[in-house]
């Protein structure tokens, strides 16, 4: 089955809830991530939540990066 559609696939496949109740809303350097935590004192970035392009391009919050607890702001539950 081939699905044309612009919605994003979380909205047509939801994620287990489970999964997603470990994810937070953080502002790292003024960009807005989704991050999960990984242990104490890092987060994981599942993904960037900004629409600006260079966002994208910086390696230090692409997502799988792991982030200090120390550099983030922000923080609030998802």
């Amino acid at each position: 089955m081939i699905l044309y559609t612009m919605m994003p696939q979380e909205l047509i496949f939801p994620a287990e809830l489970e999964s997603a109740n470990q994810q937070q809303l953080v502002s790292y350097q003024g960009v807005t991530l989704l991050v999960e935590q990984t242990d104490q004192q890092n987060v994981q970035v599942v993904r960037i939540m900004s629409s600006d392009p260079q966002h994208f391009l910086d390696q230090r919050i692409c997502p799988g990066s792991k982030i200090s607890y120390a550099d983030l702001q922000g923080i609030s539950a998802f």
